[in-house]
């Protein structure tokens, strides 16, 4: 009996789904073996040299170590193309002394995604995420520390919409 039940479940995981899962909360199909991420470029009102390639290959990482992917040039099953469209500081609220207490750093990202194997998952989407830090510090004090954070966060965002979907 307790053989049974073994290989049923055994059955059951190995052909039972048209869909992998993982731990990393992807649903990708077994159909999706690549994608490509085409050069994000920082079109933002206030640039900042090095975002666009920490952007791009954080991207690029994501999808190749957690998703487990193939990275190619062109023709992929996933694709990703976009732009950095925002990159702004504002201040945030307000000490008894009415100076600011906090700088917040928000950057948004337009991204195109087209899935070959399945058109209804295609979007035009702009994903943001900020952090804020302290009104005393610079900006240049903490800008690559927060560039990473948020970079990261918004990678997620990107990776948890585009194959992330149930």
């Amino acid at each position: 009996m307790k053989r049974i039940f073994i290989y049923i479940v055994l059955f059951v995981g190995v052909v039972g789904c048209s869909v992998n899962y993982s731990l990393s909360g992807a649903s990708i199909s077994p159909d999706v073996k690549t994608f490509s991420v085409a050069y994000i470029p920082n079109h933002a009102a206030n640039k900042q040299a090095t975002l666009s390639d920490v952007f791009t290959e954080g991207l690029k990482d994501k999808f190749r170590t957690t998703a487990g992917l193939s990275l190619v040039s062109s023709n992929a099953d996933l694709q990703f193309s976009g732009s950095i469209t925002g990159y702004t500081t504002s201040y945030q609220g307000v000490t008894a002394s009415q100076l600011a207490a906090q700088t917040r750093l928000t950057i948004s990202v337009q991204i195109k995604f087209v899935n070959k194997t399945d058109e209804k998952q295609n979007y035009d989407k702009t994903f943001s995420a900020y952090r804020d830090f302290d009104a005393t510090e610079s900006l240049s004090n903490v800008e690559d520390a927060l560039i990473a954070e948020i970079s990261s966060e918004i990678i997620e965002l990107i990776f948890m919409e585009s194959v992330a979907n149930w």
